[in-house]
């Protein structure tokens, strides 16, 4: 029986990549104050200074390092590196991802392709080096995708194809990895947040009011999310009370996909 005193993540390492900023650090800051070690991957050049910032925070071990998620070898040696500095990793949450509003007859298809190749491929790219790990050492281990609601719905004003195409590969992704990775003991799963109050969406709102008052319309709790909400969900996915949650893509968008 596992002592309710101790922090959930205790002797755990988490990777977290998008983790130099925003939404991605909130869900890292969540697992570090539960008790894990944590590893920021971020395509950030300052992601070390955040790492350190974040360890003086929480008193974990928080390692930072600069990467590509679409490029193997980058992947690979981040977390080779991040073993042998805390210990084979065995949470994984994959936040980095851009964004793109623009519309479809405007989209070129070099743009098209940037935004799957961080998107979706950098996803995969992630998942399968740290499910070749974890599988190695014999660990058992969770993975959280983050999708959107915009992989779920067209939600409006914008107009963003690809990325709302790019989100809904990513909970297919999320389903076909658990199928199969499940036997090894990786459970793998997904949130599709709607509108959090990130310093993107900060930056949106500031410059364009009439879109930002249009998401809170939609909104039926009258608010964006804050980034600990998001951060609760993700420790619930990645820890074992979540066990018997299996390839679920959860939505956490205040309601927004309900009307």
């Amino acid at each position: 029986m596992s002592d309710a005193t101790q922090p959930p993540f205790l002797g755990r390492v988490a990777v977290v990549t998008g983790g130099g900023r925003g939404l991605g650090l909130a869900m890292a800051r969540s697992l570090a104050q539960r008790g894990a070690d944590v590893v920021l991957l971020d395509r950030l050049e300052d992601v070390a200074a955040t790492a350190a910032a974040l360890e003086a925070e929480t008193g974990r071990r928080v390692e930072g390092r600069a990467i590509d998620v679409t490029d193997d070898a980058s992947v690979a040696s981040a977390l080779d590196a991040a073993a042998e500095l805390l210990g084979v990793a065995t949470v994984l949450v994959n936040a980095a991802g851009v964004a793109m509003d623009k519309p479809a007859l405007e989209t070129t298809t070099q743009e098209w392709r940037a935004l799957m190749d961080v998107n979706l491929t950098g996803t995969f790219v992630v998942c399968r080096e740290f499910a070749r790990r974890a599988i190695a050492a014999e660990r058992v281990a969770s993975i959280v995708n983050v999708a959107s609601m915009s992989g779920l719905i067209v939600n409006v004003p914008q107009q963003q194809a690809a990325y709302n195409t790019s989100k809904a590969a990513v909970s297919m992704l999320t389903k076909s990895l658990a199928v199969e990775w499940l036997p090894h003991g990786i459970r793998v799963n997904a949130i599709a947040p709607g509108y959090f109050a990130s310093e993107m969406t900060r930056d949106v709102a500031a410059r364009l009011p009439e879109m930002r008052d249009e998401w809170l319309r939609r909104t039926p709790a009258g608010r964006m999310g804050e980034p600990e909400e998001l951060g609760e969900l993700v420790a619930y996915l990645a820890g074992d009370g979540s066990r018997f949650v299996v390839g679920e893509t959860v939505v956490i968008d205040g309601g927004y996909t309900l009307l």
